[in-house]
């Protein structure tokens, strides 16, 4: 066995069951990069960046993600269809096959960290059995210092084996793939898949445990900046919806783009040490700083090049509409250091309605705020998924459903908490369609939605007078600052007002019928935040 590189004197891979194995600790993104070419698993782009194929599977599997039921999690989670649970013997039984196929192997080993937050820093370590996933995992957590490493004890371990096969039939999971967390034993185990998002996404969805759990803070799935004055504003919005791009505002400085906790001093932190963007369409034009991202370091997956060329075509969607590149925060100039922020003033809800029917900018009571994030809507429209042919409602709690271990009305009672002793205003934002659903209307303009979010952050829609949706309930302003006015009003944008109407009736009833699950844990004034079908439209 062999040990090579940065790390703790008495740090070994041993103490995770593995042995024989040479392990690589804490390489650079260069020698990681190099590692990955030499071994024929990456290309270089034009760029700098590499990129890889990650196999089978190009997107989370959630169906194959699950929790270990013990004494710490049993009548804390959230059971059902998301938060799925795991036998303890089944789970040690299958850690240790795991480390046996990665004992003789050469391994790649990375000391990170999450929660930019002395008060909240976890230390992890993260074994991959790939390089790439070991660049991935230095892009997208944090970077203790060579002085912290040297005495670095974690306090959680991911183990990430893509080449590693279940047996469903013998190890109790789905099929062959699967990812786990074992909160007694602090691990997160994955393997079948090479899909990175898999490492993050387990480790938030242990933070989204752990932090309202047992240290009473919010966690979220969000994004954040902060203005030249110290406002902080946070973007929730699933994927798709605009997180990462509306956050990325060159008059204000990034927090982060898709993991935050929100403390009890009031403070705003990163979870991550990078970004996870997608780039199916990306433009220089459009979204600058992920563009000007992708440089030597950044980690691309699943793209093609334009014919013999290494230059990326990003209109490529023949692997997947699920492109993704990693990239550590720093490759972005604008950024707040450290990640977090203080005094939030302003909550933004994203959401792609590609039914046309929502205002693009409405401004929500509290009881609104707390039905639409339990609700977490989105749709997804013709083309994204196999089999959809028309808008499709989606509804994530929390805007993050797969990553919640806990009930969502333990987060929404949580955010209400915060805005209301804060004092925040919350905007729901619609970035989907206008003039129509989906085929028949247009996307709102991206350069629209950024000069409403702005008069909201400048607040100039704060002496603006407002029209009330007849259906949603909600307020909008009647006027924006560089936003032509018929855009503000959905149904005015339409031709066929009847038509609107229906469809704006056929949202609202997926509205209620999504949240009758939830309807015995909400109080009556997030009920009054539901929208009122028409049943004679």
């Amino acid at each position: 066995m062999a040990e090579k590189g940065l790390k703790a004197e008495n740090a070994t891979v041993e103490s995770l069951g593995i042995k024989g194995a040479t392990a690589h600790w804490n390489l650079t993104s260069e020698e990681l990069a190099n590692i990955s070419i030499d071994k024929e698993m990456a290309k270089e782009t034009s760029t700098g960046a590499i990129t890889v194929d990650t196999g089978k599977f190009t997107g989370r599997s959630p169906k194959d993600r699950f929790i270990v039921k013990d004494d710490i999690t049993k009548d804390a989670i959230w059971w059902g269809d998301i938060n799925i649970p795991f036998e303890s013997d089944k789970f040690d039984k299958l850690y240790d096959k795991v480390v046996d196929y990665l004992s003789e192997k050469e391994i790649f080993v990375r000391d990170s960290y999450v929660c930019d937050h002395p008060d909240y820093r976890m230390d992890l370590r993260v074994v991959t059995e790939y390089p790439w996933s070991n660049l991935f995992a230095h892009n997208m957590f944090l970077r203790p210092t060579e002085n912290e490493i040297k005495s670095f004890d974690p306090e959680w371990n991911v183990v990430c084996a893509p080449g590693f096969l279940a047996d469903p039939e013998v190890d109790g999971t789905r099929q062959e793939n699967f990812a786990i967390l074992n909160f007694k034993r602090k691990i997160a185990l994955i393997g079948g898949t090479g899909y990175t998002g898999e490492i993050k996404k387990g480790i938030f969805s242990a933070l989204n445990f752990i932090l309202p759990h047992q240290k009473n803070t919010l966690s979220m799935h969000c994004s954040a900046n902060v203005g030249q004055q110290g406002d902080t504003a946070i973007f929730f919005g699933l994927s798709g919806t605009g997180k990462t791009t509306l956050s990325a505002d060159p008059n204000r400085q990034l927090i982060g783009d898709d993991e935050h906790g929100w403390s009890e001093d009031n403070t705003v932190f990163n979870f991550e040490g990078g970004c996870y963007a997608k780039t199916i369409d990306l433009s220089a034009e459009n979204e600058p700083d992920i563009w000007n991202a992708i440089k030597p370091g950044a980690l691309l997956e699943n793209v093609r090049f334009k014919g013999d060329t290494n230059e990326v075509d990003f209109s490529d969607s023949s692997v997947t509409e699920n492109t993704r590149v990693s990239y550590p925060i720093y490759h972005i100039n604008n950024i707040q250091q450290p990640s977090r922020g203080q005094n939030p003033k302003n909550i933004f809800f994203l959401t792609c309605d590609a039914f046309g029917v929502l205002p693009p900018i409405s401004k929500l009571t509290p009881g609104q705020a707390a039905f639409h994030f339990i609700s977490g809507y989105t749709a997804k429209v013709a083309g994204t998924e196999a089999g959809i042919t028309e808008p499709q409602t989606t509804f994530s709690a929390c805007f993050g459903a797969p990553f919640m271990p806990l009930h969502p009305t333990v987060y929404a009672e949580m955010l209400s908490k915060k805005m209301q002793e804060a004092g925040v205003n919350v905007w729901l934002i619609n970035t989907g369609w206008s003039g129509g659903e989906y085929g028949t209307g247009s996307r709102i303009k991206l350069k629209y939605t950024r000069g409403m979010i702005t008069a909201a952050l400048n607040g100039e829609l704060e002496d603006v007078d407002y029209k009330e949706h007849p259906v949603f309930g909600l307020k909008y302003p009647v006027e924006s600052p560089g936003v032509p006015t018929e855009v503000l009003d959905a149904r005015e944008t339409w031709e066929d007002k009847d038509d609107y109407d229906k469809k704006a009736n056929i949202l609202a009833q997926k509205f209620v019928n999504n949240f009758e699950k939830f309807s015995d844990y909400a109080n009556d004034e997030i009920m009054a935040g539901a929208p009122k079908v028409n049943q004679n439209a």
